[in-house]
């Protein structure tokens, strides 16, 4: 008697904004559906991940666990209904898109026909990297400008980080500790940590805008207390 086959796992993510949540759900019944679907379709047995009231500005908990499970092995695919459920613009999801070739995982969108297993779902990505591409270098120049302004108008460009906070701990440490930027990037990158964008590859300049940030919130928060 031959062993059993081993079907491939999938992690199907659902998400919805808190106005969403309030209004109707966004469908979060519908997504599930779909998922269910076209895993069942393709023979996958299926974890459903949600994050439910939260907006796709960042990388969402069941997100990051989700790319966490995959990175690790532990998955074969995620599938998501819509690519606004999976990031909030082409440029994060094309980013999450080059982790999973990089990594070796399969990723499924539904509306737009991506499904990194396939030939046409492979050219359908390389076309979204494409306009993900346009869209970082408009971003960059718009930023460019705007912290311009903001330097001659005389005012403070510090932002928040998106890095959970065990992470952003790593950071600081290991920069007190003398080790460059560079080092610590490359650090979180051999150590598999998924950046705020969904990637597995840490930049320097990440690196030290958070790192910044941290101090800069530190020092007032130290000022405050006086």
């Amino acid at each position: 008697m031959g062993a059993a086959s081993i079907r491939p796992r999938a992690l199907g993510y659902v998400r919805v904004s808190t106005e969403e949540q309030e209004e109707s759900g966004l469908g979060v019944a519908a997504q599930i559906s779909d998922i269910t679907n076209e895993s069942e379709r393709r023979g996958w047995d299926l974890e459903i991940l949600m994050d439910l009231g939260k907006s796709g500005k960042h990388i969402n908990p069941e997100l990051r666990r989700a790319l966490d499970l995959l990175r690790a092995g532990r998955a074969d695919a995620l599938v998501v209904t819509k690519i606004d459920r999976l990031a909030r613009s082409t440029r994060n999801a094309a980013d999450i898109i080059e982790t999973a070739q990089a990594q070796g995982w399969n990723l499924v969108m539904l509306d737009v026909a991506i499904d990194l297993a396939t030939p046409a779902g492979e050219a359908m990505a390389n076309m979204l990297a494409t306009f993900a591409q346009f869209e970082r270098r408009m971003i960059s120049q718009r930023t460019k400008e705007a912290l311009a302004a903001r330097k001659r108008d005389g005012k403070h460009n510090g932002r928040r980080t998106a890095i959970p906070a065990e992470l952003l701990n790593r950071i600081c440490e290991r920069r007190e500790a003398g080790e460059s930027f560079a080092a610590v990037a490359k650090g979180l990158s051999e150590d598999g940590y998924v950046s705020p964008t969904g990637l597995t590859t840490w930049q320097e300049s990440t690196v030290r805008r958070a790192f910044i940030s941290a101090k800069e919130k530190q020092t007032n928060i130290t000022e405050g207390s006086k």
